[in-house]
């Protein structure tokens, strides 16, 4: 973890089994599909699992992630561009989606 706060690892290879029901499982996989610094829609995602009418059952899934950064849920937004939903708090999102980010804003001051 340290190394990835460093921003010296952007994956996780580790061997994982968190305790959820099969449809959660499946949500939290796909999750580890994201790459690092990309994002996509609650949407998006629920179109990859084949069930576009899934998509609170999704973002009910995505927020019971018990590995919030080794299953990256915090790269899953609206569709419309918001950041919606982390059970860690949204400043903490906007953080990890800014550490993430390929482009870097530099101060002006």
């Amino acid at each position: 973890m340290q190394e990835y706060f460093e921003g010296k690892r952007e994956n996780f290879n580790l061997e994982l089994n968190p305790k959820g029901t099969d449809f959660q499982k499946r949500v939290w996989k796909a999750l580890q599909g994201i790459p690092f610094g990309k994002t996509v829609s609650y949407l998006e995602l629920s179109k990859t699992l084949g069930d576009v009418k899934a998509i609170r059952a999704v973002a009910a899934a995505n927020g019971k992630n018990p590995l919030w950064i080794i299953v990256p849920c915090h790269r899953v937004i609206g569709s419309d561009g918001s950041l919606t939903g982390y059970a860690g708090g949204l400043h903490r999102k906007k953080w990890l989606l800014e550490h993430e980010s390929p482009v870097k804003q530099q101060s002006l001051f």
